[in-house]
C-alpha cells in the first residue's frame, strides 16, 4: 500500500480497501439477481437498484470531501487524550476483538438514536427508502450519516483506539453487514439469537407496525435483545418507509426528510415545539396539531414503480457505469486532487446522477 502522511492516511487506506471490496460486491449482486431470476424469486427492479447503488456513489464521494467528520475529529481527539490512555493493549488480537465490540455497542446506540429522532433520521432515512430488500440496499449508503453521528465514536478515541484500528473496524461492521440485506437466507437458528442476520435485519427494514425501530444492531444482536428492541421475524415483511419517497431523484432522497422537519418547524407554534421538531420522533407534532400541507402526508405508502423514458433504460444504465467510473477514479486520486476539485467531482457526480433519475422517471419535469 502506498505511504500516506497526516489524517488522510486512514481516510485513503478505507479507500483503498473499498476499491478492493468493490468488484466482490458487484459479484454477489450478480448471483443474487441470477438466483432470484432462476428461482422466480427475483428481489431487483432496475430503477430501484441504480437508485440505491447511485447513493452508495454519492456517499463515497461525500466522504471524500469530509476528512474531518470522516477520521479528522476522531484523530484530532486521540492525539489530545488518546494516545496518553493507559489502555495500550489495542495492538493486540485482543484489542481488536474489544475495539469491534465497542464499535459495535456504540453503533446500536447510534442506529437506535437514528430512528427515533428526526434529526439524526433524516440522515439515516436514505438507507431505508427502497422498497425492496437486497444486496444493492445494503450499498444504499447514507452521505450525511458520519457527518452528523461521528460524535458517537469519540469515546473509542479517548480509550485510546488508533485512528487507524477505528478505521479498519468500522470497515469489517460494514462489509459484515452487506450479506443480511438479502432475502434468499431464511433462519439461521441459534445464529439469528447472537447475530444480526439476515432475518433480523429483514425486520429492522420492515414498515410492519410491529416491526417498527427493532434490531438495531450491526454484527451483535445480543444488543437489541439486552434493551428491549428485539423482535422475531414473523409475518411478512414489507419495506419502505412510512412517508413514501416516490422519486428517484438521488437529491430528494438526501433532502425529504430535512424539507419536512423545516416546514414542521416553520408551522408549530413556540420556540420549545420548534426545538423538539429537530429531537422528538420523526413523526412528532404537538399535541392536537394538524399541518394540513405537511409534506410527510403527501403520499400513501404505494408501490412505487412509475415506467422509463423512452430508451431510458439505456441511458440510465450507461449513465450510472459512468458515474460508477468517476466515483472510483476520484477514490483512487484523492490524495492528488485538490479540495476544490473534489468539491467539483461531487457536484458533477450529483448532477450526473439526477440525470439518470430523469431518465427512470417518465412524468418527471427536469428541475
Amino acid at each position: 500500500m502506498r505511504q500516506y502522511r497526516g489524517q488522510y492516511h486512514c481516510i485513503v487506506m478505507e479507500n483503498d480497501l473499498i476499491l478492493f471490496i468493490l468488484p466482490i460486491f458487484i459479484i454477489f449482486i450478480l448471483v443474487e439477481i441470477v438466483y432470484g431470476v432462476a428461482t422466480k424469486r427475483n428481489t431487483y427492479k432496475l430503477n430501484d437498484t441504480i437508485s440505491s447503488l447511485s447513493q452508495g456513489l454519492i456517499s463515497q464521494a461525500v466522504a471524500i470531501c469530509t476528512p474531518f467528520f470522516q477520521i479528522g475529529a476522531y484523530a484530532l481527539i486521540f492525539e489530545w487524550i488518546g494516545d496518553t490512555s493507559p489502555l495500550q493493549f489495542w495492538p493486540h488480537w485482543y484489542g481488536w476483538v474489544i475495539a469491534l465490540l465497542i464499535y459495535d455497542f456504540l453503533d446500536y446506540w447510534l442506529h437506535r438514536v437514528s430512528h427515533q429522532c428526526a434529526f439524526f433520521w433524516g440522515a439515516h432515512v436514505v438507507h431505508h427508502q427502497s422498497q425492496f430488500f437486497n444486496l444493492s440496499t445494503a450499498l444504499r449508503q447514507e452521505s450525511l450519516y458520519p457527518i452528523v453521528g461521528c460524535c458517537f465514536f469519540f469515546p473509542m478515541a479517548l480509550l485510546g483506539v488508533p485512528p487507524y484500528q477505528f478505521a479498519v473496524v468500522s470497515i469489517i461492521i460494514l462489509v459484515y453487514q452487506f450479506w443480511i440485506h438479502t432475502e434468499h437466507i431464511g433462519s439461521l437458528g441459534w445464529f439469528d439469537f447472537v447475530f444480526s442476520s439476515p432475518s433480523n435485519h429483514r425486520v429492522h427494514h420492515a414498515i410492519n407496525e410491529e416491526y417498527i425501530d427493532k434490531n438495531f444492531g450491526a454484527i451483535l444482536i445480543v444488543w437489541d435483545r439486552l434493551f428491549g428492541t428485539f423482535q422475531h421475524e414473523g409475518a411478512k415483511c414489507i419495506y419502505g418507509t412510512k412517508t413514501p419517497l416516490h422519486s428517484w431523484s438521488p437529491l430528494k432522497a438526501l433532502g425529504a426528510t430535512y424539507s419536512e422537519i423545516f416546514y414542521k418547524s416553520y408551522a408549530v407554534k413556540g420556540f420549545k415545539n420548534k426545538l423538539r421538531t429537530l429531537y422528538k420522533g420523526p413523526g412528532w407534532l404537538p399535541e392536537g396539531a394538524i399541518l394540513v400541507d405537511d409534506p410527510s402526508n403527501a403520499g400513501v405508502n404505494t408501490f412505487y414503480n412509475p415506467p422509463f423514458r423512452r430508451y431510458g433504460h439505456y441511458f440510465a444504465i450507461g449513465i450510472f457505469i459512468s458515474s460508477l467510473f468517476f466515483v472510483c477514479f476520484l477514490m483512487y486520486s484523492e490524495d492528488q486532487l485538490s479540495y476544490l476539485q473534489k468539491v467539483a467531482g461531487l457536484i458533477i457526480l450529483l448532477l450526473t446522477l439526477y440525470c439518470a433519475s430523469f431518465c427512470m422517471e417518465s412524468k418527471q419535469k427536469f428541475y
